[in-house]
């Protein structure tokens, strides 16, 4: 937690210079925002992550990438939610970029969420000049520099500002988790489509307004992987996620940021998974774009009937690595890190986790939330993999296989997550 007692000696010492200490009060107990966009579209053919299988460099711009940033202030308590329309910050490039910003504008560590929509048509992050692509080692360095422009264009900028909540519900994601029985009787979890199983369907949405009501920001959380495109798509996107924070702003308009999060979604795909490329036949709509709309019209509309408030309570941040179960493994260590980041505006939680989270993980979490809406942020200030309940370690399948983590690795996050919120 930010420590607060030098802030307010300063507080106190600026307003009796002023002589004018109620209106440092009055300062202190209003919450300001700030907001910033930046393009982080590759301005040259990379390397794009997400699928082993795909060696070549892309080979077009379907839609342009950006960073969104909107930044909370209150009573001396910042807190600063950056999404980014990339896989993850995978290869220790999540703590790199995360330092970078942190020294940049002294922020304590559990104030910065730095997260991903994970899509799989995005460049792969590179700081290591031996062995990435230089493009994308060049890209990697752009990148930084940009995102710390974009949280100083949100902090410099933060005014009094209302929020207000709702929820919605999509049909986008659905469980891939497919049961497959075989000639001889044999079965196994594949990857594929499974209409039926756990899926977390709420749109969960805040709008962001000015002290006169002017939409500033719209921020949305959905449990999905931006997978709409497979492993034959060159073409640089931000697949579903994307796809809907760029609906959102040309229909809200004037200059409002629509940064997605990406709720806990290891075994939740689109609908219409791994296509080989976008779909160019007449009067065909090509699945990510069907898809990012169709999640994207229920962000609109949630914001529409949603009320804006001054909002009441504080702001809070906690950050903790844990030190989670791993899997069994030949002279390996017994336990792996995996960071959980948790804040509180007002009465709304937000909860980052540093991985890839399946989504019965996630349902639980905000189940168990002492705030009516909570906000489950995955591939958030770490990039520690799939993290898969206990249960599922029964019946195997891709998450579990890709796991480090031991069955009883997702109770622990799930605990401490929900002490960690009601702390704050």
């Amino acid at each position: 937690m930010r420590s607060t007692v030098p802030l307010v000696c300063i507080l106190s010492a600026a307003c009796l210079l002023s002589g004018s200490s109620h209106v440092c009060a009055a300062d202190a107990a209003v919450l300001k925002a700030g907001v910033a966009k930046v393009d982080i579209t590759p301005d040259q053919p990379v390397k794009m992550s997400g699928y082993a299988s795909r060696k070549e460099l892309s080979t077009s711009v379907h839609d342009p990438l950006s960073a969104r940033v909107v930044a909370f202030e209150k009573g001396g308590q910042r807190l600063v939610l950056v999404s980014t329309d990339l896989i993850g910050f995978y290869e220790g490039t999540a703590e790199h970029f995360r330092q970078a910003i942190l020294a940049e504008f002294d922020l304590q560590p559990a104030e910065l969420f730095l997260s991903a929509i994970h899509t799989h048509s995005a460049p792969t992050l590179e700081s290591n000049a031996k062995k990435g692509h230089p493009n994308n080692v060049a890209y990697t360095k752009q990148l930084q520099s940009k995102l710390i422009e974009a949280v100083r264009e949100a902090l410099e900028g933060a005014a009094p500002a209302r929020i207000g909540m709702g929820a919605g519900s999509s049909p986008v994601g659905c469980n891939r988790r497919q049961l497959r029985v075989r000639q001889n009787g044999e079965s196994d979890i594949v990857l594929g489509r499974h209409p039926y199983g756990p899926t977390d369907k709420e749109v969960l949405v805040m709008k962001v307004a000015n002290s006169e009501g002017q939409l500033r920001a719209v921020l949305f959380d959905y449990a999905t992987h931006a997978t709409s495109l497979g492993p034959k798509n060159y073409a640089i996107s931000g697949d579903v996620l994307g796809l809907a924070e760029q609906f959102v702003e040309k229909i809200m308009g004037s200059g409002v940021v629509a940064p997605a999060f990406a709720g806990a979604s290891g075994d939740i795909d689109p609908w219409f998974r791994v296509r080989p490329a976008f779909e160019t036949e007449s009067g065909w709509i090509p699945e990510p774009v069907l898809l990012g709309t169709f999640l994207g019209e229920e962000v609109v509309h949630v914001t529409r009937s949603a009320e804006a408030s001054n909002p009441t309570g504080s702001i809070g941040t906690s950050l903790a690595i844990l030190e989670l179960p791993a899997k069994p493994s030949d002279g390996g260590s017994r336990t792996k890190p995996f960071a959980v980041t948790v804040a509180r505006v007002g009465d709304v939680a937000f909860v980052g986790l540093g991985g890839e989270v399946l989504t019965e993980i996630g349902m639980a979490i905000k189940a168990g939330s002492p705030c009516k809406h909570t906000f489950v942020i995955t591939h958030c200030n770490g990039a520690a993999g799939y993290l898969a309940p206990k249960e599922l370690h029964v019946e195997g399948g891709y998450e579990v296989r890709s796991s480090a983590f031991g069955p009883h690795a997702a109770d622990l996050v799930v605990r401490e997550s929900l002490r960690m919120l009601h702390d704050l």
